[in-house]
């Protein structure tokens, strides 16, 4: 790594080169509406070499404002290529405001050199590109990043040991911790995990070889989730092997050597980086984004949250405008004294049934912790039974698996879809509250408090709110799974985190409780035995009996 003298004062920058940007990113960006106006023509560098902290050629495109004058710069490092959609959205858009953007393929992806790994690399090849940034000539010393997905986990393992020179983050729909990406509550997180097999393999060889390979693993993956065992049945809808794929599926514990410095959590708990966290309700990565916005404010650090009514992929669609608008007064604000924008600071969330945007001064809002129970009925109350209230049981069978509907995927059918063909199945039981009389709204973390056994002493419970209204139309809100075990017939108590929500209860709706043995192939199957769901060779039907004292607790908004 080249020596540097930090802390000095920039060089005048020469005339920057005045190559367009590629035809097919320019074509893309006119197609684009809503977004603020264009202050300067963008101008591309492309195919500069920097050297990565083992010398592996790491290529990179510069972007930059075609006009006179210093800008700050933005880096944005990508496994997923340079190319669309990265191109128009970060180099152009970003360089049209006013900044110099260092678009770069991570180490062994998008011709870049050296091999990939899923987090060994970045923070050290982060490094050593700001230390190449410290020789640009249009480099003034003021730094921030931008991207989403795993561009976010790039940020943070830069912010583990972060250079001066780093004054300002945006993290969207972002990444921290590989192992939580890939397990929760115990169980795979089978169908994301495909299709991050796909996106880290294909998407940065192009724009063609990934459309082909996505339409592969969606003509095959009801084959492949079904496959006993589950264990290499991917390979022929991925395409061939990706090495990684395995050992992520396979090592269930957090504690395994295998994830030893995966999670780069500890970098927003040092205070040092104004960060703004971007993500949305559906978004497969919302907790995360929580999680470090928690450890951000314990820390103390200047930090900004925006969460819309978006999946992973659509806040990059149709939350586009509101995505990049929050971002880009974020930069400006920490990069170049421009605090002229509201959305620079606070909590901003989307709160779902009022389709209306919430100012907030932190999250969670204060709120008033609210039970709902369970009764044998079907219905759900406020009130716990004053009677000892029988249980109820139903039978969950690997061999036909209760199936995921919509909720935080990376696919295209997330989000908030219709649950009624999955409540009318014998394997899922529903509780349901009386219409309501007036607006309840729910901000804050949900979860499920369970008295629950099985009759094999191993099972899964998934556990969802949904919210039904007038016509009967049950819509899901939150949810989550646990894996758990029992003794005997002695209930197991468990609790199931169901993320976070920001929800109004319209007047006249209900609140539903939906509870079954799994969500497939969200997460894989439970073969119904203490198998691996990964190894396990065939299923074993499984009774799950809930019993009382089971609630599910609400975060009821205190101020309205």
């Amino acid at each position: 790594m080249p020596s540097v003298t930090r802390g000095v004062a920039p060089r005048s920058a020469p005339p920057a080169p005045s190559g367009k940007p590629p035809l097919s990113s320019r074509m893309l960006r006119a197609t684009w509406r809503g977004l603020p106006a264009r202050r300067h023509r963008a101008g591309w560098e492309p195919g500069r070499v920097v050297p990565a902290a083992d010398g592996s050629p790491l290529i990179t495109d510069h972007y930059f404002p075609r006009a006179k004058g210093d800008f700050p710069t933005l880096l944005v490092r990508s496994p997923y290529g340079r190319g669309l959609p990265w191109s128009p959205m970060y180099g152009m858009l970003f360089a049209e405001q006013g900044f110099h953007v260092v678009v770069q393929s991570c180490r062994g992806t998008g011709g870049s050199g050296g091999a990939f790994h899923l987090w060994r690399n970045e923070a050290a090849d982060g490094l050593a590109t700001v230390a190449w940034l410290r020789e640009q000539p249009w480099f003034t010393g003021t730094l921030g990043t931008v991207g989403p997905s795993y561009l976010g986990y790039v940020q943070w393992a830069l912010a583990l040991d972060p250079p001066p020179e780093l004054r300002a983050m945006v993290v969207q729909v972002g990444l921290h911790d590989p192992f939580a990406l890939f397990h929760t509550g115990g169980a795979p997180r089978l169908e994301n995990a495909l299709a991050v097999g796909v996106g880290m393999t294909y998407q940065h060889r192009g724009v063609l070889p990934f459309a082909k390979a996505t339409l592969r693993l969606r003509r095959r993956l009801e084959d492949v989730t079904g496959a006993w065992p589950l264990r290499e049945a991917y390979l022929s809808a991925l395409g061939g092997e990706v090495p990684w794929l395995d050992d992520v599926m396979t090592r269930s514990d957090a504690d395994d050597p295998f994830w030893h410095g995966a999670s780069a959590a500890g970098a927003a708990e040092r205070a040092a980086v104004p960060t703004c966290l971007i993500g949305g309700w559906h978004d497969v990565l919302a907790d995360q984004t929580f999680e470090q916005y928690a450890r951000l404010r314990a820390a103390g650090c200047e930090t900004a949250l925006l969460v819309g009514p978006w999946t992973h992929t659509s806040a990059l669609q149709q939350g586009w405008p509101e995505v990049f608008a929050a971002s880009l007064a974020w930069l400006r604000a920490h990069l170049s004294d421009d605090a002229s924008d509201p959305r620079a600071t606070g909590v901003r969330v989307h709160v779902g049934g009022a389709d209306a945007w919430r100012d907030l001064e932190d999250w969670p809002p204060p709120a008033d912790a609210a039970s709902l129970f369970p009764r044998p009925d079907g219905t759900l109350g406020r009130a716990a039974p004053a009677d000892a209230v029988p249980p109820v049981s139903f039978r969950y069978d690997p061999a036909d698996p209760t199936p995921s509907v919509g909720g935080p995927l990376l696919s295209g059918t997330a989000g908030p879809r219709d649950n009624g063909v999955l409540e009318a199945r014998d394997d899922v039981l529903t509780f349901t509250g009386p219409p309501l009389d007036e607006p309840m709204e729910v901000l804050g973390p949900v979860h499920a408090r369970l008295r629950i056994s099985t009759d094999t002493g191993h099972g899964d419970v998934f556990s969802r709110l949904c919210d039904v209204d007038p016509r009967g139309r049950s819509t899901n809100v939150c949810d989550g799974l646990t894996r758990f075990t029992t003794e005997g017939g002695t209930p197991s108590e468990v609790t199931v985190p169901m993320s976070r929500t920001a929800h109004l209860f319209a007047a006249g709706h209900r609140l539903r409780w939906q509870i079954s043995g799994g969500a497939h192939p969200r997460f894989a199957r439970h073969p119904g035995t203490g198998e691996s769901s990964v190894a396990a060779t065939g299923p074993v039907p499984v009774r799950l009996t809930l019993h009382a004292d089971s609630a599910l607790v609400l975060p009821l908004s205190a101020a309205r």
